[in-house]
């Protein structure tokens, strides 16, 4: 990798100003500049609590300052400062890992990263210990009153661990009680490990499956065996069993072999709701490592440029900063997982979108730039911010994510994460119209990428919220191209060390897609209009009980 040597915080800020031809005219250039710094050794992978957090923190203060916003972060001595305080707990298994089963009285080791991906434990606990705990299959581990669907059937987890599927149970069959191959939350892994500690097992281990899980096994190691973070919780027992992990498919079906069991069979059963858990029979499970458990403050980023009729309401662009840090190395021994489309390239747009912005006469509505932490580990920032509010959730116009942006050169479409039932979407769609652009919806639904970016903790709370995507139906190639180059990106570089800025990178697709999104903010920053959730979505009830603070 290319390491970018930065002598001071002032020589961030030195881009060349570009001269625009109108507002909205993104220069690729500059987004580039943002990257290759962000994205750079020097910055280490922009882990929360390290020093890339700190050289982070700097820089996208420094151009934040320098386009011209204004701080927006929390209120101090009657002053806002550029950064809000997320306090969150910090978790990291110290010293070495002893993990493996018993299969009928022979003892099987485990490495951690190879056939398993063990989390540190977000208890608390400093030290966890499980010796020959049963083993139990629960199908896709969903109870689901509303859909008359449980997967447990009164069984008793306690002091076991349990298997279960990632994503829902119609995801293969593709119909059903849990919208197809659109994943819902129940598919989620985060719900999974939530509902763990509903029912009190010692722990849930997912099993991976690269389809339903919309990644590969490098992603899941990547992600799960470095430092975890949370919230900081007054019972964190309540959300978190002691054991979260993943575990490779081969590995689980041998299990199941093992056991005299059938692992496609059973998963069939498991896609109807008659299933009932499964015990293996002659298998238990084993493990001992420590915890180091500290809190932390980590930081979201904050300016705002203050509208001048009706400043009380904001528009909110979001991207996170924050990439996984430094973690195993990869097949050639590179440790820094630079983040570079995900999500220097987000937290570049962001930084040309309030330039975009700022040299624009001032909006009626207050506009505000939110850079956060903790995505990676959670959507914590964002989560943070969305239960902590610097300005009030009632009188959010809707929140515009930015996570990854074109570097595969012009489209004729675009997307988002999620089909949202959101007047806000049918707005992009509008304004992408009348661009020449078409709206795709999510190309991969059985991602579950609606719950995956920094869109969701707002929108779960009732605002208007969506995240954009880059379109894949390529000017130069088509689909055949686009689809190719994101499916490449997923399965080589996602949560790797080869998420690397590429001189190679085509950022003209970039800058059209930037002018949408500053024509969508612009809009509803200069308007009285309030996007609403459609009948039927599930935040709509939450947005209506606060209708009267906008009328």
């Amino acid at each position: 990798m290319k390491r970018i040597l930065l002598a001071t915080a002032c020589a961030w800020a030195i881009f060349a100003q570009p001269t625009f031809a109108a507002p909205g005219d993104i220069d690729p250039a500059l987004l580039a500049d943002h990257i290759k710094v962000l994205s750079s050794d020097a910055f280490e992978g922009r882990g929360p609590a390290t020093p890339g957090e700190t050289k982070t923190v700097q820089f996208m203060t420094e151009q934040f300052k320098a386009v011209g916003l204004q701080p927006g972060g929390d209120l101090k001595d009657d002053k806002r400062a550029w950064t809000q305080d997320v306090p969150l707990a910090k978790f990291d298994i110290i010293g070495p890992i002893s993990v493996g089963v018993k299969i009928a009285g022979q003892t099987q080791a485990w490495t951690q990263g190879e056939q398993i991906a063990i989390r540190a434990a977000e208890t608390g606990a400093d030290h966890v210990t499980l010796k020959d705990a049963p083993v139990v299959f629960v199908g896709y581990g969903v109870k689901a009153p509303e859909r008359n669907w449980d997967d447990f059937k009164g069984v008793d987890l306690k002091g076991k661990i349990v298997l279960v599927l990632v994503n829902d149970p119609d995801f293969e069959t593709g119909s059903g009680d849990f919208g197809g191959k659109a994943m819902t939350y129940y598919g989620r892994w985060t719900y999974k490990y939530e509902e763990a500690a509903r029912q009190g097992a010692a722990g849930f281990i997912v099993i991976h499956e690269t389809a339903p899980a919309s990644y590969g096994w490098n992603t899941v190691k990547n992600s799960n065996t470095n430092t975890v973070f949370d919230i900081i919780r007054a019972e964190p027992t309540k959300s978190h069993a002691p054991v979260e992990a993943w575990i490779q498919r081969d590995v689980t079906v041998d299990l199941f072999k093992a056991a005299g069991l059938d692992f496609e069979a059973l998963k069939k059963q498991a896609q109807t709701r008659d299933f009932k858990p499964v015990t293996l029979t002659g298998v238990t499970f084993s493990a001992d490592y420590a915890v180091k458990a500290e809190k932390i403050v980590s930081k979201n980023i904050v300016g705002i440029l203050p509208g001048t009729k009706r400043p009380n309401e904001t528009v909110i662009y979001t991207a996170h900063w924050d990439h996984l840090g430094v973690g195993l190395p990869d097949a050639k021994g590179d440790k820094i997982y630079n983040g570079a489309l995900d999500n220097a390239s987000g937290s570049s747009m962001l930084i040309e979108m309030a330039r975009q912005f700022a040299m624009a006469p001032r909006t009626d509505r207050s506009v505000v730039f939110l850079s956060v932490t903790a995505e990676e580990k959670g959507l914590l920032g964002s989560e943070y911010y969305a239960a902590n509010p610097l300005y009030p959730l009632a009188a959010t116009v809707g929140d515009i994510n930015m996570d990854g942006i074109a570097a595969n050169g012009p489209a004729k479409d675009f997307t988002t994460s999620g089909d949202a039932p959101l007047t806000l979407q049918d707005d992009l769609i509008a304004i992408g119209q009348a661009h020449g652009r078409s709206y795709s919806p999510d190309p991969r639904p059985g991602a579950g990428s609606f719950f995956r970016s920094d869109h969701f903790p707002f929108a779960k709370r009732g605002v208007p919220a969506l995240s954009f995507g880059a379109g894949q139906d390529l000017v130069n190639g088509g689909k055949v191209r686009g689809e190719a180059l994101a499916k490449a990106f997923v399965a080589d570089r996602y949560h790797q060390p080869a998420d690397e800025y590429s001189p190679d990178w085509d950022l003209t697709g970039a800058s059209l897609d930037g002018a949408l999104l500053y024509a969508l903010g612009l809009r509803l920053a200069n308007s009285d209009e309030w996007p609403e959730w459609k009948a039927g979505s599930e935040f709509k009830a939450e947005r209506d009980k606060t209708s009267s603070a906008r009328k």
